[in-house]
């Protein structure tokens, strides 16, 4: 028997396909600019504005700085504090999404409902609605927070326990061991660092989301994005933008380095 015979290579996909994608992709594109309305040549006939805009944001009024620390601080407390409580209430929702731990359907699948109904809600309409029960300030910017850090970080977390090594559950339960038990020795060893890293990043995400929902009342910077750009004051725009760049930069930095040493 010659065992040195070549194994058949497996054919290449056919050019046909590929041009048959490339047409429903440019179809798709086509149609979907038809119906927004969405021309080339508007956007080329807008595009000298942009820099008419830039023209009167620079130079940036520097001397609003002062104006806006206290506001962007409110913002970090709105991000840190939102992503906290989320983080903590996404830990038994994703464990009881995640089928590998809860095995039944009846529990898992309205949790995952749950999960899904709260992603759907923009963050914005999430603070929004939160303004209309509680009143106008920081406290409902940090319930909507909560809200979508719970969503995102559940659904990560328990995608990730599905793909857990099953050896280490499955020696535990061997040996008798309790549903805790699993969960503390067999679980958490395996998910510890992943869940901190999505954490991270949605303390990253929840910055960026916090600057803008001053604008329905939520507190924040964007409250001052409001006035600024409502009094066409583009040059104090411009400050408030920067000013969040720098701060954005900072903690993508910083929690990259963290994710690093989590990884």
């Amino acid at each position: 028997m010659n065992t040195n015979k070549s194994l058949p290579h497996p054919k290449p996909p056919s050019k046909l396909k590929h041009y048959l994608t490339a047409a429903i992709v440019i179809l798709l594109l086509w149609g979907s600019s038809v119906q927004t309305e969405a021309t080339m040549g508007e956007l080329i006939e807008g595009f000298p504005n942009m820099f008419d805009l830039l023209a009167e944001m620079f130079p940036p009024k520097w001397t609003y700085f002062d104006n806006i620390v206290g506001a962007m601080l409110e913002t970090i407390r709105m991000a840190l504090i939102g992503t906290t409580i989320g983080a903590i209430l996404a830990i038994p929702v994703a464990l009881l999404s995640a089928s590998n731990i809860t095995k039944s359907w009846w529990l898992r699948h309205p949790v995952r409902f749950v999960l899904n109904l709260i992603r759907t809600i923009p963050d914005l309409l999430l603070a929004a609605i939160f303004v209309a029960i509680v009143g106008i300030g920081p406290l409902p910017g940090t319930m909507a927070l909560a809200v979508f850090s719970l969503g995102l970080i559940a659904k990560l977390s328990y995608e990730a326990l599905e793909s857990i090594d099953r050896g280490p559950l499955e020696a535990m339960t061997a040996v008798g061991a309790g549903s805790l038990q699993r969960i503390w020795y067999a679980v958490i060893p395996q998910i510890q660092a992943h869940f901190m890293s999505f954490t991270l990043y949605t303390f990253e995400i929840n910055v960026r989301a916090a600057a803008v929902l001053g604008l329905v009342g939520a507190g924040g910077i964007g409250h001052y994005y409001e006035i600024t750009l409502g009094f066409l004051e583009y040059d104090k725009t411009c400050v408030i933008i920067l000013f969040t760049l720098g701060i954005v930069l900072l903690i993508d930095y910083s929690s990259t380095k963290l994710r690093e040493k989590l990884l």
